[in-house]
Formats: structure tokens, C-alpha cells, sequence
């Protein structure tokens, strides 16, 4: 068998699988808990790599590359082809090129700094070419960018939906940490993408999780007490206990354990504890101010706070979106979901939610497009310069949503609505005072057609493998260290290790940027992260 590798360099985490070239058919699946840079979004990662060196970060994810390569066993420890999909930053990260260009809003600002925009078309190019690659002695396909902000990430979503064969207005989201979405008024595309964070996808919250085996993925409330829905070993959704929610004493025993909670049970555990009265905006109403699910599993009033700040990034994603194209929140159709949490997402409690805009009447559920995407352009070149022609086809409008006045609007709203308790009716009263498209209350609902059963529809006849630890460390010998351990203290995810005056920090635990508990912490202020070097 020669053995080719389709991978999505996604922000939360990577999802890659294995395939045979000569049969097109997926033989095994590899997904990681967490991405391998320091941060929970892509600002973060673009923030690491910009601030303490695009090398470092470059060898980090080709690190992790190497071991999800190791989990998938090619045939004979061969490669014969890689496919990546992703979006520009991390692309440009796994190929080493520079990402200045994205990291800079503004033409004037990039010409007074003399930044050269890099070239993002579609690409097939020698692994020799790429630092840490060398020895699988392959080609690596690359997709194109629409334009160099707007990704090959973003092109899977817009061509996988199919809204460029329809007249419809249509916005298509991708549910995930960078949340990336397009919306079709005509022939203009108009896209952005929301740093929601990744409490969408389980991660920041308590006992949270991404999609992976043995993780609560929805609720339904049952006479009072909560019904459970848990992910199997083939991540299919089958009913879990019927707890009580004011203290997880089990109401009726299930057939399967929980380790957790996913994005798409936390925005179902809202949505129904809201429509029953137990959430009132931005309280929990109960005793300890806190739901029990199974198993132990709990959601507090901050994970309420962190799911709410990515529901109202996406909401106000949005609404920015169609500021720009000039209609109203009531003139969208169709809206597609894609990625894990899009997938497994129960449609009609994001609907309620307001994760979709308020008046579609066609709800479509469509997977992980990126890597359906790097799994086509695997097995055909053909459709990787057809992909080229769309990208060049498309007429854009690119909204950086972290310059934008709606998005800031919006986004200020949003928080006000639910992390201080601003009525919903003064949200909509203030989002029209703006002269912003306003929202309202669902009126009916939607069809809704789920195209997909699992966000990767095929796992393989090897089955889907979780690597828990993507293996991806930074360390350093600190000069005038005096073993007081506080760094290590201080660290929220036990990321840090220090011994004998030598640091080591797993990367995929690290909060990065907004965090640097560790480097406040030092009494002797000698930790520096300039001086870190990547170990395998």
C-alpha cells in the first residue's frame, strides 16, 4: 500500500488520517487533544510565534506532525504524499514561510514596515523543503488562499457547503475556535473570522473536552432531571444517566461512562437549562451555583461566562458580516454548520440560542470540510488547481473583525447581554440605535439536514486514535534559578516542570500569551522565554 496523509491543521487541535493512494480508501484517524503552540486561539499562537520567534513555532507543529505520523503507522514507516488544510497562519507555520503579512491590519502599516506579502496559491512542493521534513523525501499539496487573509480553511467551508450553486442568501460557519464564516449576497462572498476562543469546543471550560470518545455531547432535561448524551468509542451519540441536576445523584443508571463535557453539550446544557428557567443570564440558579451531570461532571457559572463571551463572538460575527453586505440579520436563508462542534451540535438548540441567525429556514449540518478538503487534493491534483480557479473565481470581502467598528458594537453587546444580564430586548433595542442589523427572538423553525453523522465520517478500518499528549515541549537552562518552584506553582494546566535550574514547558498545555503566570511568578525574574528551545 503507498500511504498518503491528509491533515487539518485546525486551531484546537490537529485531525489527520492515513490513506491508501492506490485505493482512495481512509485506513486510520489521528486526532490531538490540543494544538502544539502555546495559546487557546490563533491570536495567541500568532502572538508566540511573532513574539518569540516564527523557527520556534515552525518547529513546534512539524514536531507534533512527526508524531501524529508515528500514531497513524504508514506502510513500512513511508509517506508517499501529505495533504494539509488549515487556516493561513497555521499553513504558513507548518511550511516555515513568514507571517508578517497576517499578523499587521492595514496596507500603509505593512508598507511603512516594509512587509512583503507572501504567496498562498495552491502549491505542490518537496517535504526537502521544508525544515524537519527532509528525510520523508515526499511532496507536500497545499491549498490555495482566497487571499492571503482569507484561507484555504475558509475555501473548504465555501465550496463543501455548495453555496456558490445557489441564489440564496446563506452564511456558512465553521464552530470552532477561530470560527471562521462566509456569507453569499449574489455573487460577493463577504467572510471573517471571530476569535471565539474554545469554549465552542469544550476547552476552557472546567471539565471540559474536544469531540473524542467518552464526552457528554448533549442534554435534555426529563421531568425535572437531566438526560445525558455521550460520545461512543465510534464517537456516536448514545444516551447516557439521568442525573439530578442540583446534585448528579443518578435517576436512572446508562450504559456508557463520561470523562467530560464537549462544546456542543455545553451550548445544549445552556440552552436548556435557559428554557427552563434554572439559567437566568449570567447566574446559575442553584444552591452551589453550579449543574451536576454524570459521573461527576460539572458546569459552573464560569463556564456559563466563557460559553457565553464564544456564543456572543459568533453572534456578533454575524451581525458584522451583514452590516457589510447591507441586509438585515431576517434576510438570511440558509445557514451551514461544519467542524466537530457544527456537527454534533443539536441545530435547533443553537438556533435558540442564537448561534444561527434568527430567521433561516434551512439548516444544513456538513462535517469537517478542511479535512475533506486535504483529503481530495490527496488523491487528486486535479482538484487542487480546480480549487485554484474557484479561489481566483470568487468575488471577496474580507471583514477583520478585530478593526471593525460593527464587530466592536456588536461584540460589546453581546458580552453586556450575557456576562452582566442586559435584557434581550435592550440588546436589540441598542443594536438598532447603532444602526446595526438587529436581532429577535426565533419565530419558527427550521429544516434541517444533517449531510453527516460524525464531523469525520470515516474513520478508517484502523479506527480513530485520541494522542492525548501531542509530545511538544519548550526548555531552557535558567541562569540564577533558585529552585523555589513558584513557576511551576502558579501554572493552571500543570504545564511547567523545573528541575535542577532547567525549565520544561508542554506546549499543548501552555496558555501562552494572556497568560504568563510563570514568568510573574519568578522572585528572581530570570525566566525568560526568549531563550526556550524546542525538544521533540
Amino acid at each position: 500500500m503507498r500511504t498518503g496523509i491528509a491533515i487539518d491543521l485546525g486551531t484546537s487541535g490537529f485531525r489527520a488520517q492515513k490513506v491508501d493512494l492506490d485505493s482512495g480508501e481512509i485506513k486510520r484517524t489521528v486526532i490531538t487533544m490540543r494544538n502544539p503552540l502555546p495559546g487557546a486561539n490563533v491570536m495567541d499562537h500568532l502572538d508566540f510565534a511573532m513574539t518569540y520567534g516564527q523557527d520556534k513555532a515552525h518547529g513546534l507543529v512539524i514536531n507534533a506532525f512527526r508524531h501524529i505520523v508515528d500514531e497513524l503507522e504508514p506502510e513500512g514507516g513511508k509517506v508517499e504524499r501529505i495533504a494539509i488544510c488549515g487556516n493561513p497562519i497555521q499553513l504558513s507555520l507548518f511550511q516555515g514561510i513568514p507571517i508578517d503579512d497576517l499578523a499587521y491590519a492595514g496596507e500603509r502599516k505593512k508598507q511603512l514596515m516594509n512587509i512583503q506579502e507572501q504567496e498562498r496559491d495552491a502549491a505542490i512542493v518537496d517535504s526537502t523543503d521544508i525544515k524537519g521534513l527532509e528525510d520523508f523525501a515526499c511532496k507536500v499539496v497545499i491549498p490555495p488562499a482566497i487571499k492571503h487573509e482569507v484561507g484555504a480553511d475558509a475555501l473548504a467551508l465555501i465550496v463543501k457547503s455548495g453555496m456558490l450553486d445557489s441564489d440564496d442568501i446563506a452564511i456558512a460557519t465553521d464552530y470552532g475556535t477561530n470560527a471562521e464564516m462566509a456569507l453569499k449576497v449574489g455573487n460577493v462572498i463577504y467572510t471573517g473570522s471571530a476569535a471565539a476562543g474554545p469554549a465552542l469546543e469544550g476547552q476552557e471550560i472546567g471539565d471540559g473536552s474536544i469531540a473524542r470518545p467518552f464526552v457528554i455531547s448533549d442534554i435534555e432535561f426529563n421531568d425535572g432531571d437531566l438526560r445525558n448524551f455521550v460520545l461512543d468509542e465510534e464517537m456516536n451519540t448514545v444516551p447516557g444517566s439521568l442525573v439530578n441536576y442540583k446534585n448528579g445523584n443518578v435517576v436512572e443508571e446508562g450504559s456508557i461512562t463520561a470523562s467530560g463535557i464537549t462544546g456542543t453539550g455545553v451550548i445544549a446544557l445552556i440552552d436548556e437549562a435557559m428554557n427552563n428557567g434554572i439559567i437566568q443570564l449570567p447566574s446559575v440558579n442553584t444552591r452551589d451555583k453550579m449543574l451536576y451531570l454524570q459521573d461527576g461532571v460539572k458546569f459552573t457559572e464560569k463556564d456559563l461566562a466563557e460559553a457565553g463571551r464564544a456564543i456572543g463572538a459568533i453572534r456578533a460575527g454575524h451581525v458584522t458580516l451583514c452590516n457589510a453586505a447591507d441586509i438585515s440579520m431576517e434576510d438570511v436563508q440558509i445557514a451551514y454548520m461544519s467542524g466537530a462542534a457544527g456537527t454534533y451540535m443539536d441545530a435547533l438548540k443553537a438556533h435558540r440560542i442564537g448561534m444561527i441567525p434568527y430567521n433561516v429556514a434551512n439548516v444544513c449540518q456538513i462535517g469537517n470540510t478542511s479535512l475533506t478538503v486535504a483529503k481530495e487534493i490527496l488523491l487528486s491534483e486535479d482538484r487542487l488547481w480546480e480549487l485554484q480557479n474557484i479561489a481566483r473565481e470568487i468575488v471577496g470581502t474580507h471583514v477583520m473583525f478585530a478593526t471593525d467598528e460593527a464587530f466592536k458594537e456588536a461584540y460589546i453587546l453581546e458580552l453586556s447581554y450575557w456576562n452582566e444580564g442586559m435584557p434581550f430586548k435592550a440588546l436589540k433595542k441598542f443594536l438598532k440605535k447603532k444602526g446595526l442589523p438587529t436581532l429577535d427572538v426565533v419565530k419558527s423553525t427550521p429544516e434541517v439536514e444533517k449531510r453527516v453523522v460524525k464531523d469525520i465520517p470515516d474513520l478508517g478500518d484502523e479506527g480513530l486514535h485520541v494522542l492525548e499528549q501531542v509530545g511538544t515541549y519548550l526548555r531552557m537552562e535558567v541562569e540564577g534559578c533558585i529552585d523555589c518552584h513558584k513557576c511551576m506553582e502558579v501554572c493552571p494546566n500543570d504545564a511547567l516542570e523545573e528541575e535542577d535550574c532547567n525549565v520544561s514547558i508542554r506546549t499543548d498545555l501552555c496558555d501562552g500569551a494572556h497568560c504568563q503566570k510563570c514568568i510573574h511568578a519568578c522572585p528572581e525574574d530570570v525566566l525568560d522565554w526568549n531563550k526556550l528551545n524546542v525538544i521533540g
